[in-house]
């Protein structure tokens, strides 16, 4: 199994604080998982222009394909004017409208106060839904009082974090054993 994080800023550091910690989680309980972290600050990423993600060289083109070869993705964003960061708004519009398509994808967010909770429920599962993610339905949200010396010291947020990750790799366990029993019922 394949897990990519995507850490989807380029400023700040508590998405990718969040993000840490979750793919620590997953290689602390789960060491034969595949584990990538893409942090979009550390890439130097296109503009989307229609070209097939294929077509994309570079940052731009190993962040695409890697998100295409994941099974599970746990994307991290912070909210910014009470929305998702263009940077990652640009991943999006750089893959194909099935990108996510046998995909588990799951949620962490991270915002300044809790008038933010619901832009992860109006902006981006719409998204990931049109993109036909499989999306873990509860998702992580941390707030600015969470974090301290870029250390997350809520005891309840590891715990929410624990429990994503755990979601998601069950999530992802349990549609692909679906999908094996429905590809095996075809004789070819």
């Amino acid at each position: 199994m394949k897990i990519v994080g995507l850490s989807g800023s380029k400023v700040g550091s508590k998405t990718r604080t969040a993000m840490d910690y979750t793919m620590k989680a997953i290689a602390d309980n789960y060491p034969d998982i595949e584990i990538t972290l893409l942090d979009l600050a550390d890439y130097d990423i296109q503009f989307s222009d229609g070209r097939n993600y294929l077509e994309y060289e570079g940052d731009t083109g190993l962040v695409t394909k890697t998100l295409m070869e994941a099974d599970a993705i746990i994307i991290g964003t912070p909210v910014f004017q009470a929305s998702i960061p263009a940077t990652l708004k640009n991943i999006f519009d750089l893959l194909p409208q099935n990108a996510f398509r046998d995909k588990v994808v799951s949620i962490i967010v991270t915002a300044g106060s809790s008038k933010h909770y619901l832009i992860a429920e109006q902006q981006l599962k719409p998204i990931l839904a049109y993109m036909k993610a499989q999306i873990v339905q509860t998702y992580v949200f941390i707030e600015e009082k969470d974090f301290q010396r870029k250390e997350i010291i809520d005891d309840d947020v590891l715990f929410r974090i624990e429990r994503l990750v755990e979601d998601t790799i069950v999530l992802t366990e349990t549609y692909t054993e679906i999908r094996a029993k429905k590809e095996a019922q075809y004789d070819f």
